[in-house]
């Protein structure tokens, strides 16, 4: 790859045959080298989890000036991770997780796969960035967000992000009206309710498939990133990797009396 370029990284958990991750390859190519480390198949809702008890694979599906394409039998941090000690050659760039198939707003940060891989670049003190769409389907039509992808990558190519501070950018589903516009906000207070659907096994036993609704706990809040979507604007949200709630912290210091 040609040092000179900006380095991009990508993955997903959708797996590296995704149309949003092959999208997104043709989206960025413009503005780096870039190299694919992704998942061999869908890791949906892998969240940050790593791979601790059976070795790891990668293979190297295609190669060419300015690109290199690897599929990784782990999880979407494993490929951060791999990617980083094995194929990188240099510190990245950016990291770019995406385009997901299907919204990643609200609490669904905590479940998914295309931020476990974000979060995974930022605590490598890389500026990164995930990108997903309201739309589960295997075509959707990623083509509205392309400005905005590239808008987003290319002004934090510029100006980097804040130590500890990694985003979540989200997408309306494609309308014939277009988006309004982009939002910088908040995550939505919100929660997935009867998320476990119960069938009968020809054998006589229950079994289960995940499912659920999602309810969004403030929906008049015009700040957050649940609102934005429902009324049609791009929704970007910071997100920390410090967790530490410092407002409570205080009336916990009884704690050390203990």
């Amino acid at each position: 790859m040609n040092g000179m370029k900006p380095l991009l990284l990508l993955s997903n958990d959708d797996g590296v045959q995704a149309k949003g991750l092959n999208e997104l390859i043709g989206m960025l190519s413009p503005l780096g080298d870039i190299l694919v480390m992704a998942p061999d198949g869908p890791r949906s809702g892998s969240a940050c989890a790593i791979t601790s008890d059976v070795p790891l694979r990668y293979r190297v599906l295609d190669e060419k000036p300015g690109l290199k394409v690897c599929a990784c039998s782990g999880t979407p941090t494993d490929c951060v991770k791999l990617a980083l000690e094995q194929e990188a050659g240099r510190k990245p760039d950016i990291v770019v997780g995406g385009i997901n198939h299907g919204d990643n707003a609200s609490v669904s940060v905590h479940y998914s796969g295309t931020m476990g891989l974000v979060l995974e670049g930022c605590m490598k003190g890389i500026p990164s960035v995930g990108l997903s769409l309201c739309d589960t389907a295997a075509d959707a039509d990623f083509s509205l967000a392309a400005p905005y992808v590239r808008a987003v990558v290319q002004r934090v190519l510029d100006g980097g992000l804040p130590s500890g501070v990694c985003l979540n950018v989200n997408f309306p589903k494609a309308s014939a009206g277009g988006y309004r516009g982009l939002k910088v906000c908040r995550m939505a207070r919100g929660t997935w309710s009867a998320e476990w659907f119960e069938t009968l096994h020809p054998r006589g036993r229950k079994y289960f498939w995940l499912t659920g609704a999602f309810q969004n706990l403030e929906p008049e809040s015009a700040d957050t990133d649940s609102w934005a979507l429902a009324n049609g604007y791009v929704s970007v949200v910071p997100i920390g990797i410090d967790m530490t709630a410092y407002q409570a912290m205080d009336g916990l210091k009884s704690l050390e009396d203990l």
